[in-house]
């Protein structure tokens, strides 16, 4: 099945904070360097756990037209200054440290298997990202992790956010493909029904380690997709690249 899917596909686009990079690691490790920088006491983890936990909510506002579009980096600095006043240490975090703490989300750390998987891919496929970052973080987080897309795609480019259609229907147009030669990769189940109701071609992706404790993460059996994995690499061998 997966093989007679690959041959109808020519473009796969990712999904990137928690499919191609580990967010979590990512955001804890700079959190925990810049608080012991200006000698605050927080637990970074549980920091970026709180920090993703608004992600959803602040991107829902623009997505229904609540608010205004507003770039990632916007709602993540929002959503960081709500942090720091609730911990009570926004005393201790100036602008240019703020500044640092959002474009964190720029820096983060790939998957052992993304790199080896992406390049496989690319044999066969146009990859692109497909994320909800801006097009300028996107830009920074492929050059910084090495990551080898043959272009960046962001909701950025449509003015909302998944899982809206647009986003998806965008991606297709801006390859000069209809949405059935398209592949959304993706570690997130609502990334991937959004997309199939466009038309586009789907496959999961297991992060298992993507979240924090207490928090389960989308699991091989329970996703609706074209083709599931537990890996990039493996998802290059389900595709035969």
């Amino acid at each position: 099945m997966s093989e007679r899917i690959g041959d109808q596909v020519s473009a796969l686009v990712f999904d990137v904070f928690g499919t191609v990079v580990d967010w979590r690691t990512g955001v804890a490790e700079q959190v925990a360097a810049i608080a012991s920088e200006r000698g605050v006491q927080l637990d970074p983890p549980s920091f970026a756990d709180e920090w993703r936990a608004r992600y959803g909510p602040s991107t829902e506002r623009v997505r229904t037209g609540d608010r205004a579009w507003a770039y990632l980096d916007t709602l993540h600095r929002e959503s960081l200054d709500g942090l720091l006043e609730a911990h009570g240490v926004a005393s201790s975090f100036d602008e240019d440290t703020r500044c640092r703490l959002v474009h964190a989300w720029h820096r983060l750390p790939a998957w052992e298997d993304t790199v080896p998987g992406l390049t496989r891919l690319r044999t066969r496929y146009v990859l692109a990202t497909l994320s909800n970052g801006g097009v300028a973080l996107l830009t920074h987080l492929a050059k910084a992790a090495a990551l080898p897309f043959d272009c960046i795609l962001s909701a950025e480019l449509a003015h909302t956010y998944k899982p809206h259609p647009a986003v998806y229907r965008m991606a297709a147009r801006l390859l000069d493909l209809e949405p059935g030669r398209v592949m959304m990769v993706a570690a997130h189940a609502n990334d991937l029904e959004a997309a199939a109701s466009v038309g586009l071609r789907t496959a999961f992706v297991e992060r298992p380690d993507e979240l924090g404790p207490g928090l389960v993460p989308d699991r091989i059996g329970e996703v609706a997709c074209d083709v599931a994995a537990g890996s990039l690499t493996e998802l290059a061998d389900s595709l035969d690249c």
